[in-house]
């Protein structure tokens, strides 16, 4: 009898034994995330980049029932920050909060300088907002329309001189699209910030400016500039009355924005970035997400991993076809 229980039993607690060892010999998978996640942001404090970041970090610690902390890691417009989290560990808990317009503009222009690879070292988790840009100019400037604005600019080259917060800002490099497709000629003053530029475009010390909406709203509704055309594909409900540069000119497949998007280092498994992007969808469908967003001249657009990807690949080859038809460089 006491082989033939043997015998039932046997094989059972061999099984359950060996079933143990396995198990205590495997770490249990934890679940994502189980500690603070970091959101790097590589701007100062309050520009687009910032409160974009923040109310992404802010949402995202609801989420996923763990803190995202917003950090900002200013420097080298906004270099030092992504190249900090281009060689972060790709586990998922060193994020980039990017100003991903500028970072293709700077993968081009400063190509020989940077020390990341933007499609190399990152995976898009998604692309959360657009920001728009506007084409303003002083009131001392005699014309009422974009093109008006044109005929001007042909019968007076190089006296109509345009403003940018820097080299390689999408501000300027519009405005840079703009002025080579028209064969206008356009005289850059560079500037460090919109601050500067936007002051000195109300004084008149500068004359015209690809600007964003945010930048420029105040002063448009002030009378102190007057806008001429928005370079969104699409009218905004922010300024309603404001043609596209489509509509004005007629240039076909204008569509310029300052495009943000969240980024993870290269290698951050599948299931996190897909878990990621989930969450950050779900965030950009509340009403009271899209009106602070809104509230900040942003406008939530949601694209996922891969149509991020897409997007960002056509930001490269556009910009890259810009600063080398108009031969930009990082002065």
């Amino acid at each position: 009898m006491r082989l033939t229980i043997f015998k039932l039993i046997g094989p059972s607690l061999i099984l359950a034994a060996i079933t143990g060892v396995a198990q205590a010999q495997t770490p249990a998978i934890k679940p994502y995330p189980d500690k603070p996640v970091r959101l790097v942001i590589p701007y100062p404090p309050g520009g687009a980049t910032d409160v974009i970041g923040r109310i992404m970090a802010q949402e995202l610690s609801k989420s996923l029932n763990q803190q995202v902390i917003a950090d900002n890691r200013a420097g080298d417009s906004g270099n030092i920050g992504a190249d900090m989290v281009a060689k972060a560990p790709a586990d998922g808990y060193t994020l980039l909060m990017g100003a991903l317009t500028s970072h293709a503009i700077n993968a081009n222009l400063e190509k020989s300088s940077i020390k990341y690879d933007l499609e190399k070292d990152f995976t898009p988790i998604a692309v959360v907002g657009v920001v728009p840009l506007v084409f303003v100019v002083n009131p001392s400037v005699p014309v009422k329309n974009m093109k008006e604005f044109i005929a001007y600019a042909k019968a007076n080259p190089g006296k109509l001189t345009f403003a940018s917060s820097g080299a390689g800002a999408p501000q300027r490099l519009a405005m840079e699209m703009f002025r080579f497709q028209l064969g206008l000629d356009l005289l850059h003053v560079p500037y460090k910030g919109s601050g500067p530029a936007m002051t000195d475009l109300v004084g008149g010390q500068v004359l015209c400016m690809s600007e964003t909406v945010p930048a420029a709203l105040p002063f448009i509704q002030s009378g102190q500039l007057r806008a001429l055309a928005v370079t969104t594909s699409k009218r905004i409900s922010q300024l309603p009355d404001v043609p596209t540069v489509i509509q004005a000119v007629g240039l076909p497949n204008f569509d310029v924005v300052s495009m943000f998007g969240i980024e993870a280092p290269t290698g951050t498994p599948k299931p996190i970035i897909d878990k990621l992007s989930s969450q950050i969808k779900a965030v950009l469908e509340r009403p009271d997400v899209q009106e602070r967003m809104l509230a900040a001249g942003v406008y939530g657009n949601y694209l996922s991993p891969a149509e991020s990807a897409k997007r960002i690949q056509r930001e490269l080859n556009m910009w890259a076809k810009v600063i080398k038809d108009a031969k930009i460089q990082a002065d």
